[in-house]
């Protein structure tokens, strides 16, 4: 019997619902970018549809979405010891969509120059993945191989894409063009940061650390004309041993310019860190419902 408290749950299946509309549209754009322009422009691309059209390249009688799928079936059979239930079963979705996508979508994008079509595969490319990744699996590939090594292994995500690609473009160069591997590593940028764009927006927030004994009216500026949320920390000098405090506020990148000039004007001698934040969660404060 199923388990009566997810089949009478109607969240869960708007979520699942949702996760799925979100990789079928994604899986529907990456099919676009790989059949309208990746493989009439003899490109590659990176992780486990890379190395499919590399094979398709070498033996055009097999399909890009059948070597994917076959590649693939080894990786679900070890990713199910390795990967959460519900980022397999999504996956597993995913995978089968994005197969079905690229089998099926035959969409011809009428770019001729081999700059121009990198940079729109990359854009498109990108923003299908992206919003797969906005949902709660993958479409399997490079995806699964990752997380099973970094559960096995605890290799780094980033590593194993990395290495994977440079694999993938390496066997590319060595077979067919180096010319083409270029175009296909500016495509990949492109996909890269496009993604990330999808996934942050553009809102993506900067966190601060402030030092300065103006501390106190800086903060309430902050708070009044930014409406942001500030955490006071005690600190210490390492040198002089004075005891401080360090103001800890995060913001967006539009209100960095304005920040920047409520602490000079208070303090221009105050010390000030700003850096990048990948992801901000967790509860708003003030009545305004600002970080």
């Amino acid at each position: 019997m199923g388990n009566p408290s997810l089949t009478n749950n109607p969240q869960f299946f708007k979520t699942a619902g949702w996760n799925i509309f979100l990789i079928t549209v994604g899986s529907l754009l990456c099919a676009v970018s790989i059949n309208g322009i990746l493989i009439p422009h003899k490109f590659v691309s990176g992780g486990v549809v890379g190395v499919s059209i590399v094979i398709h390249y070498l033996l055009p009688f097999l399909s890009v979405a059948g070597v994917y799928f076959l590649l693939n079936v080894p990786l679900f059979l070890a990713g199910w010891f390795f990967v959460s239930r519900r980022f397999f079963s999504y996956s597993i979705v995913g995978m089968i969509i994005f197969t079905l996508a690229v089998s099926l979508i035959r969409i011809s994008v009428p770019v001729q120059d081999k700059l121009l079509a990198a940079l729109t595969a990359g854009l498109i490319q990108g923003l299908g993945s992206g919003i797969i990744f906005k949902s709660q699996g993958s479409a399997g590939g490079s995806d699964i191989l990752s997380v099973i090594l970094y559960n096995r292994f605890s290799i780094r995500l980033g590593t194993t894409v990395l290495a994977f690609n440079t694999f993938v473009l390496g066997t590319a160069a060595f077979f067919f063009s180096l010319e083409d591997s270029l175009y296909t590593l500016i495509y990949l940028y492109v996909a890269t940061k496009m993604i990330d764009l999808v996934v942050n927006g553009l809102s993506q927030r900067k966190a601060v650390f402030i030092v300065s004994p103006r501390w106190g009216k800086i903060s309430s500026r902050i708070l009044s004309e930014l409406t942001r949320g500030v955490t006071i920390l005690n600190g210490q000098g390492a040198y002089s041993e004075e005891e401080k405090k360090i103001l800890y506020t995060v913001v967006t990148f539009q209100e960095i310019s304005l920040l920047k000039s409520i602490v000079k004007k208070e303090d221009p001698e105050a010390f000030v860190v700003i850096s990048n934040t990948a992801e901000v969660m967790g509860h708003r404060i003030g009545n305004q419902g600002h970080w």
